[in-house]
């Protein structure tokens, strides 16, 4: 691999007009293969030749100049030889096969007509623009095929082994030798009339198959077999017989070569007449064929204007109907999307309404423990400060957690907030981005418009030239008919001077005026002529004019189908962002749920625990003054009032404690239903990225199949005029490609590529 690779480096490749990446020059690569038997000393030798032959190329369609023409010239020439060879091969009749002729035809002499198998490849392009270059390569692959090599296997053979052979060879002459001699004696004793001695004898018919009921001759001994003179007198009798027919069977044999000549002198005779027949046949029909090629010729230029011209139509038809679609898919996108943004505001409708809640719920919390706590203050002022001081511990304890989670509530309701305003940002750029593409969408609906009218004007201008065609055509055919009258009266002017030589003035007036007339007809029918390619002309140039429209039209809609591509892009990113601030949403509600109801929970167990608390400081305090009031029963009035206010305010933390728990409750059994919604919401979202993406693939399979036509309707426009615009540039190698397997006794395989569009492959093995 090392050498083919060092190889390959040094092949020059050049840019021709017909192939970007053209081979300057032959690649031969020779592999000599030798394999020895370890115990028989047996050897078997062989060479493998891989060749990648440069193809040929036609300088005027190449462009090649200077270095490069030089080695077109070489590459040609070697390839010529090559040509050369292999005719001289297939034709067989040939003594001298120039192989000297090309060093190339040198070095492969043994992979051509040599010991050898040869698998060719020709590759030959299926465009008509070069159909004399496919049609020399085919011919040539033609000849290729007919060439057969009997290969056999290169052996070596050691001094015992020659020495067999050479004793089987001396064996087989010695047998050979003692059987003619043998043959020869047998047949001098047929001819001296006597019994024949030796393997056997012949039947009467002389076949083979009565050699088998005589036994063979040994070398020791004899049988002597005698016939009477009856059946030697049969014998004879019989061999006269054939002898006779095989006389009749001669005599009938000349006589059939005898009437074959004088039927092969009557034949040539019979052509001799045909011939004649021909030429004045030709002579009087040559006029007529040329005026009816030139109708045909007119004829098939209109009919491919008319062919350029419904190819555009259904090119036009096709592409507003691809603008129709495309219109369509937009605003389906834009309602998705509408829809989208609808369910987005509703869960954050949902979002906000909740944080309101909680928010409630906190103040309505934060008062009660505010009331509260006043109420221990003064209730430790005037008591004691002993218990309470306990109580305030835990309860700090409690509320720092408490503000903990409303500060991360806080932080996360504000990023939450930030997102949304980034997402009305982006859905506010991508309704403007919608309309832009929207005014632009009419604009081009507005061309396409104009474009209808002028292909309906067009066809309008088709028809007319139609029915000019079809006046045209009913002119051929009646100067065809006058033609056919005029040729059947000369004739018959011929046949007059023939039969009445005295009226000779008469017949020369008769044919110079249907000769006048031919001529009149002729000018006029070159007039008609003219006009029509002058209408052809103007055609095509409308045609041009249609071809560069279209094109800046096909720029036009690549435009539009990029700026497409890069909203549909913008709106899968946006897609994307918002199903991350769905889940988001969804988990930091979840969260948020989860928390509050935990905060929830230890709130109400910490007012749970100082209800309970302070019930029992108040049972006590109440046994207290119950045994203070039965040793003073008078009392003091204004702790009378602290009992009741302390007892109000346990009435009334009693009711805050039983509302949240009723909240807690209410909050419990709104968490599946929030649950529900974004599950909801997620699963929509999904079946709209579903239908976006098919979207997209239905917008990348039409984009394809419309870059197939585009590409089709270019290729026929420059395969119809190749000669009308030699600058547009062909695709394509004129070029032949060649294949070489040669195998001594193993198979080699050469490739020559050839690189025209759309190859074709002809194998070919002898």
């Amino acid at each position: 691999m090392d050498v083919i690779d060092e190889g390959k480096a040094n092949r020059h490749v050049a840019v021709t007009n017909m192939n970007e990446h053209s081979s300057r020059s032959h690649s031969i690569f020779l592999i000599n293969i030798k394999q020895e038997h370890v115990e028989t000393e047996q050897k078997l030798c062989g060479k493998l030749y891989l060749v990648d032959l440069a193809g040929s190329e036609k300088v005027s369609k190449t462009g090649a100049e200077g270095a490069v023409l030089d080695e077109a010239k070489n590459i040609n020439k070697s390839l010529s030889s090559l040509g050369n060879v292999i005719s001289a091969l297939a034709e067989g009749t040939k003594t001298h096969v120039p192989y000297r002729d090309s060093k190339m035809t040198r070095i492969l002499q043994d992979s051509l007509g040599g010991n050898c198998r040869t698998t060719m490849f020709i590759c030959c392009s299926p465009s008509s623009y070069n159909d004399q270059e496919t049609k020399s390569t085919l011919m040539f692959g033609q000849r290729a095929k007919t060439i057969r090599n009997t290969a056999s296997v290169n052996l070596e053979l050691t001094a015992e082994q020659w020495k067999k052979k050479y004793g089987k060879e001396k064996e087989k002459n010695r047998v050979m030798k003692e059987t003619v001699q043998r043959l020869e004696a047998e047949l001098n004793q047929w001819r001296n009339g006597e019994a024949a001695h030796g393997t056997g004898t012949s039947s009467k018919d002389s076949s083979s198959s009565s050699l088998s009921r005589f036994p063979r001759e040994d070398s020791s001994s004899s049988i002597v077999i005698r016939i009477s003179e009856e059946e030697r007198q049969k014998y004879e009798e019989e061999i006269r017989k054939l002898y006779k027919q095989l006389d009749d069977k001669d005599d009938e044999i000349n006589q059939q070569s005898q009437l074959v000549e004088k039927l092969k002198e009557q034949m040539l005779d019979q052509e001799e007449l045909l011939a004649s027949s021909r030429g004045d046949s030709e002579k009087v029909s040559g006029d007529l064929g040329r005026l009816q090629m030139e109708s045909e010729v007119a004829k098939a230029e209109v009919r491919e204007v008319l062919q350029a011209l419904e190819e555009l139509a259904v090119n036009y038809d096709q592409k507003s109907q691809e603008v129709e679609d495309k219109s369509l898919q937009n605003k389906l996108l834009a309602e998705e999307l509408a829809k989208k943004m609808a369910h987005l505001m509703r869960i954050e409708a949902e979002l906000c309404r909740l944080q309101e809640v909680s928010g409630h719920q906190r103040k309505r919390i934060a008062e009660v423990l505010n009331g509260l706590m006043r109420d221990l203050s003064e209730f430790s002022a005037i008591v004691g400060n002993k218990d309470i001081k306990l109580i305030t511990g835990a309860i700090e304890e409690e509320f720092t957690v408490a503000r903990l989670y409303i500060s991360k509530i806080k932080s996360e309701v504000k990023s939450m907030m930030r997102r949304c305003r980034q997402l009305e940002n982006l859905q506010m750029e991508c309704h403007r981005k919608m309309e832009e593409t929207g005014r632009e969408l009419s604009s081009c609906q507005l061309l396409i418009s104009q474009h209808e009218v002028k292909i309906h004007s067009l066809t309008e201008y088709i028809q007319n030239v139609e029915q000019k065609k079809r006046q045209l055509e009913e002119n051929v055919d009646s100067l065809s008919e006058e033609l056919d009258k005029l040729q059947a009266q000369d004739l018959g002017h011929q046949v007059g001077e023939m039969n009445y030589q005295v009226e000779h003035k008469t017949s020369r007036l008769w044919t110079s005026a249907p000769e006048q007339q031919m001529e009149a007809h002729r000018e006029t029918h070159h007039k008609q002529l003219g006009h029509l390619r002058d209408d052809i002309n103007e055609k095509q140039k409308i045609i041009d004019d249609l071809t560069d429209h279209n094109y800046r039209l096909h720029l036009e809609l690549e435009h539009l189908r990029s700026d497409f591509d890069r909203l549909m892009r913008q709106e899968h990113h946006k897609s994307l962002q918002l199903e991350e601030l769905t889940l988001v949403s969804h988990t930091h509600a979840r969260t948020h749920t989860h928390t509050h109801t935990h905060t929830h929970a230890r709130e109400l167990q910490t007012l749970h625990n100082l209800r309970k608390l302070f019930v029992q400081d108040l049972t006590i305090r109440v046994k207290r003054h119950s045994e203070m009031e039965r040793d003073d029963s008078g009392g003091s009035s204004h702790q009378k009032q602290k009992i009741s206010f302390l007892e109000n305010n346990l009435d009334q933390l009693t009711k805050v404690h039983k509302q949240l728990v009723r909240d807690n409750a209410d909050l419990r059994c709104e968490l599946p239903k929030l649950e529900k919604r974004l599950r909801s919401t997620a699963e929509r979202v999904r079946a709209l990225e579903g239908a976006l993406k098919e979207a997209k693939e239905g917008a990348m399979k039409d984009r394809r199949r419309y870059q197939q036509e585009v590409e089709r309707i270019k290729d026929a426009m420059r395969v119809k005029n190749p000669l009308r615009r030699p600058h547009t540039a062909q695709i394509g190698d004129n070029t032949h490609s060649l294949s070489l397997t040669h195998t001594f006794p193993l198979s080699l395989s050469l490739s020559l590529s050839l690189p025209p569009s759309l190859p074709h492959l002809h194998p070919y093995t002898y």
